[in-house]
């Protein structure tokens, strides 16, 4: 059965769609836990599900992805690239903001290589050197200390360590060159196409040191780092891929307000977190 997330967020694309004069009789489910992806005939709609619960406000994010992606799709970098007509969005129905992409053909069973995520996780980097668009310029640390205020009450008594351990964190962190990163840079965000590897899901960019996305990188797929194009100080690292270890104890804890047999994972998350 599908939760309230993931049924108004359908009603949200197809109302979108409808308005809009796009295909809208028969909506595809495509995902729905961090937010819900719905195919509309060529189209797909995003619609904030989990994610909206860190975000109360998300019209800021969904525009910079779609602002993001744009930017990258205009320099010619294989991104999944938002609709160009009708507009992409953000657009506004049945309670939520809603963005529409170009739906993507792709292999969900293709398993990148090292060098294929790192050489076109480079080249997303090398293009966004330049981008100067407005961005946050504390994007993950804010969203940690958003997620601890907002669902502190379900954090079973370990908000305020885990504060605490933010603290820490925040007080580790190297100050240096910074730039427009992805910001949410593992492989999950990147599907495999006819063309090649194409990235996804900016909507978590900011504008901060590029140790952060290869400290992500290095969390999910650590051989690829040593596939990046580029110098990498594998210390410089540290201190971005703790943050995200940190931000995935609350994290677990939201994911399982909308699926509560996640629970256990989540108690099993912060009890790693803190061995």
């Amino acid at each position: 059965m599908r939760d309230e997330y993931t049924v108004s967020g359908v009603a949200a694309a197809v109302q979108v769609a409808k308005r809009l004069g796009l295909p809208h009789e028969d909506p595809e489910l495509l995902h729905e836990r961090s937010n819900v992806l719905v195919r509309l005939g060529s189209v797909v709609a995003r619609v904030p599900a989990t994610t909206s619960l860190v975000r109360p406000e998300p019209h800021d994010w969904l525009a910079r992805d779609v602002a993001v992606s744009s930017f990258l799709t205009e320099r010619g970098v294989r991104v999944v690239s938002p609709l160009s007509d009708p507009g992409p969005g953000p657009h506004f129905a049945a309670g939520h903001w809603v963005t529409l992409w170009h739906f993507t053909p792709h292999d969900p069973n293709h398993r990148f290589t090292a060098s294929e995520v790192a050489t076109s996780l480079h080249a997303v980097h090398v293009a966004l050197s330049d981008y100067e668009g407005p961005l946050p310029s504390d994007g993950p640390l804010a969203e940690t200390y958003r997620a601890l205020d907002l669902w502190e009450h379900v954090l079973e008594g370990a908000a305020d360590r885990l504060r605490a351990e933010t603290d820490r964190i925040a007080a580790t962190l190297p100050v240096g060159p910074v730039q427009a990163l992805h910001g949410d840079a593992h492989p999950g965000n990147l599907i495999a196409t006819a063309a090649g590897p194409c990235w996804l899901d900016f909507e978590d960019t900011w504008r901060g040191p590029l140790a952060w996305d290869l400290g992500v990188l290095r969390g999910s797929f650590p051989t690829a780092l040593d596939a990046y194009p580029a110098h990498a100080d594998p210390a410089a690292l540290d201190p971005f891929e703790n943050l995200r270890k940190l931000f995935e104890v609350p994290w677990r804890f939201i994911v399982a307000q909308r699926f509560p047999n996640e629970i256990e994972a989540a108690r099993e998350c912060l009890a790693r977190y803190f061995a």
